[in-house]
């Protein structure tokens, strides 16, 4: 199993997961023509791709959704509260993610765990292939112990690291848009991020990978420093993950 991404940001995200018997998009933000030019720097082509699988409705995680499952012929799996038909329109096939029930896709098995996040359903997705465990955790705004309970026992982990606080609160943002980020229901500060990897059982973590970092109210820099107390004994590899160019290939 292997994992790579063409884009993680406020302004698209999409994240590759690939298996032995074929490859997932976990969410598309990105219009048909840009999610091409992205996938063709991983060498894929929109034809390789098995299956859409949807966190939540927000654009930057959706806006490309419904048009690439409608031409490519590809399924889309999503939270009932996720799809909005009126919306999105005809999808190629939708298959409703329930959050207390696993699914496979291709040899992968996906486990749909919810967070908090202000969106109709959300959730995130824990996907393996016999032993191998892989994480995507963004897009909730504070670590649940039933979220810390689900990614304790990752291989590799993509965790948001969104923003920094001092950051956010000097930042351009409105006040409103600031209360709505560092909520309950928002994102995970760096901080926040941090406090989740003393939960997890870093012994078996392999890579860590930083995503969904905010271009305003962040710095790589910024998390690494928040991140290095708790990693400070690991021996596994971070990867940054950016707006323009995501990650390249990690194998699990």
């Amino acid at each position: 199993m292997r994992v790579a991404s063409i884009g993680s940001g406020s302004k698209g995200n999409g994240t590759i997961v690939e298996a032995s018997e074929g490859r997932v998009l976990v969410d598309l933000g990105f219009g048909l023509k840009e999610t091409a030019r992205r996938l063709a720097k991983l060498d894929l082509t929109p034809l390789d791709i098995d299956a859409l699988i949807v966190t939540h409705e927000h654009a930057d995680h959706i806006l490309g959704v419904a048009q690439f499952s409608r031409k490519f012929k590809v399924p889309v799996y999503m939270t009932p509260g996720t799809f909005d038909h009126k919306r999105l329109g005809a999808l190629e096939a939708v298959h409703p993610v329930n959050y207390e029930q696993r699914f496979k896709i291709r040899g992968l098995t996906v486990e749909p765990v919810v967070v908090p996040h202000d969106a109709r359903e959300p959730c995130q997705y824990v996907f393996s292939e016999g032993p191998c465990r892989l994480g995507v955790l963004t897009d909730l705004g504070h670590v649940s112990a039933h979220v810390a309970k689900c990614y304790k026992e990752c291989d590799l982990l993509l965790l948001e690291c969104n923003y920094d606080p001092g950051m956010l609160s000097r930042g351009p943002y409105p006040a409103a848009l600031k209360q709505r980020v560092s909520g309950n229901l928002g994102h995970l500060s760096n901080d926040q991020a941090a406090g989740l990897l003393t939960q997890l059982n870093l012994t078996r973590l392999r890579h860590l990978v930083v995503s969904h970092i905010s271009q305003k109210n962040n710095h790589p820099d910024l998390a690494k420093a928040a991140l290095s107390d708790p990693l400070k004994n690991w021996s596994g590899t971070l990867t940054i993950s950016s707006q323009n160019d995501g990650f390249d290939w990690i194998q699990v």
